[in-house]
Order: C-alpha cells, then sequence, then structure tokens
C-alpha cells in the first residue's frame, strides 16, 4: 500500500518535474557552460572553454560595481517610499474606499501599464526641449531643471518607479489592514487609545507580516528594473543610471560578449540567493 501510494504521487509530479527541468535545468546548464567560454552571436554553437576568466573580468569591472551600487540604492530608496506611501493611503483613504471600494480600480491605473510605455510618457513629459513640465517651469520661474540630467536623472527614475508601483503596495497592505477585527479596535478605544495610539501599538503590529511581504517583493521586483530606466536615460552618462540588468544587457547585446554577460548574472544569482538566506537565517531567528 505505501509502495503504490508512493508510485502515485511520483507519477503525479513527474508532468512537473520534467516541466522545471526543460525549462530551468537545462537553461541553467547551458549558462554555466557559457560563463566559462568565450561565446559570440557568432560561436554560440562552438564556445571556446576559458576557465575563470569572464567571472574574474566581471568582478574586476568598476561599471559592474557602479551597477551595482545604483541598484541597490534604487531599490532601496524607492521601497521605503512605496512601502510608506502605500501603508499612509491604506489607513487614510480605509474610510473612504469601504465606502466606494469602485475607487480602488482607479487607483490601480499606473500599475496596469506596461513599465516601458510609462518610462516612454515620463520621457515626453519630462524632455528638457519639448516636454509640458519643463516649459510650465520656464513659464513661470524662467528655468527648469534638466530632470533627466545628470545631477537629476536618478531621483527622477526614483520618482517614476515609485508613482508607477505604490499602488501595488497599496492593494495589499489596504487589504491587510481591512482584516483587523472591528472588535480589537473598539476594546482599544474602550480604554482610551486614540487613533495614533491604535496605529501604532495595534493596527501596524498586525499588519507587520503583510509590510514585510511587500518590502521583499518591491525590493526585488526595484533591484532588477530595466525598462523604465532605459527608456527613460539608458545607461546615462557614464553609466551614471546603469541598473545590474542594463549592464547585462550592454554587456550581451552591444558587447557581444555573452560570457561575461551570464557571468555576471551568475555573480548576482548567487548574491541574491546569499541575502536570502541571510533574511531566513533572521527571520526564524526572530520567530
Amino acid at each position: 500500500m505505501q509502495f503504490a501510494a508512493r508510485r502515485d504521487g511520483y507519477v503525479l509530479i513527474a508532468p512537473v518535474t520534467i516541466f522545471l527541468l526543460a525549462m530551468l535545468a537545462i537553461p541553467f546548464l547551458v549558462d554555466l557552460l557559457y560563463s566559462v567560454s568565450r561565446v559570440t552571436f557568432e560561436t554560440l554553437r562552438s564556445p571556446s572553454y576559458l576557465g575563470p576568466t569572464n567571472f574574474l573580468s566581471v568582478i574586476r569591472d568598476h561599471a559592474f560595481w557602479g551597477a551595482m551600487l545604483f541598484s541597490l540604492r534604487f531599490a532601496l530608496l524607492t521601497t521605503i517610499a512605496q512601502v510608506a506611501i502605500g501603508i499612509s493611503l491604506a489607513v487614510f483613504l480605509a474610510p473612504l474606499l469601504s465606502k466606494r471600494p469602485w475607487l480602488m480600480a482607479i487607483l490601480m491605473l499606473p500599475m496596469m501599464a506596461a513599465p516601458a510605455l510609462v518610462g516612454l510618457m515620463y520621457r515626453l513629459i519630462l524632455h528638457e526641449f519639448v516636454g509640458v513640465l519643463p516649459y510650465y517651469f520656464y513659464l513661470f520661474f524662467n528655468d527648469s531643471p534638466s530632470f533627466l540630467g545628470p545631477r537629476n536623472a536618478f531621483w527622477t527614475l526614483v520618482a517614476v518607479e515609485t508613482l508607477q508601483w505604490t499602488p501595488f503596495g497599496l492593494l495589499i497592505l489596504y487589504s491587510s489592514y481591512q482584516s483587523i477585527p472591528l472588535e480589537i479596535r473598539e476594546s482599544a478605544a474602550i480604554d482610551g487609545a486614540g487613533p495614533w495610539r491604535r496605529l501604532i501599538a495595534i493596527e501596524l503590529p498586525w499588519m507587520r507580516p503583510t509590510i514585510l511581504l511587500v518590502t521583499f517583493i518591491r525590493f526585488i521586483d526595484s533591484f532588477r528594473v530595466f525598462d523604465n530606466v532605459y527608456t527613460l536615460s539608458g545607461p546615462g552618462a557614464g553609466g551614471d543610471t546603469t541598473t545590474m540588468s542594463i549592464y547585462i544587457y550592454e554587456a550581451f547585446f552591444h558587447g557581444d560578449d555573452i560570457g561575461v554577460a551570464v557571468a555576471a548574472s551568475l555573480i548576482l544569482l548567487l548574491l541574491s540567493f546569499v541575502v536570502l538566506a541571510g533574511l531566513l537565517r533572521l527571520s526564524r531567528r526572530r520567530s
């Protein structure tokens, strides 16, 4: 009986296992091969073995660490802004959204657009010569900052990313806020706790798992951002706005050095696993 149940289990998971092997394991093995080889578009079928040269080239490349630093700064700032604004909107708009739930659909509209289209839209709005916003700056102040220039490009990208993806945090955090039992709020109010006291002592601790989940998801998504950054500013002057995704893209398509691009992606994958393992270990210690 036990053998039959185990056999049935293997049969049931076989399709998923085959799919994962075909879609994940085989490409990963190909990436491992390319990462230690000299590969271009002309030699995809006949890579020449180099050893760890590609990895050493990536590690010694200042542009790689610059892209890593930019991605970390960008992800941290946008994640903090999105979570903070999402919590504020979820709390203060809760009475309005509970009476008019259809307003949530309107608030979700920025998230529905493709990031590349959002980048192109803001590129037109913020363009130094034909943009709408610089036009009104010149009209009222006789001057306009260069929103996509070297000094302001980073903060412009942070603002665009925050404006587009804050609705994602709002949706999840509002659902968590609404799940707090009404009896807890009423008991705290009877005990004399005001709105701010209830928020800090009851509601935010109740929402803590959801806040951590949203923070984790948005950090990962912001760290690997490509679309809107590439359409807005590209790599930037001197690589000032080069994210990790753009660095890998430039090495792959423009540099025609597939081995270096794959090696950089594997290093990024390894660092992501290290960070994830550290977060899981920290969460287990706290629990």
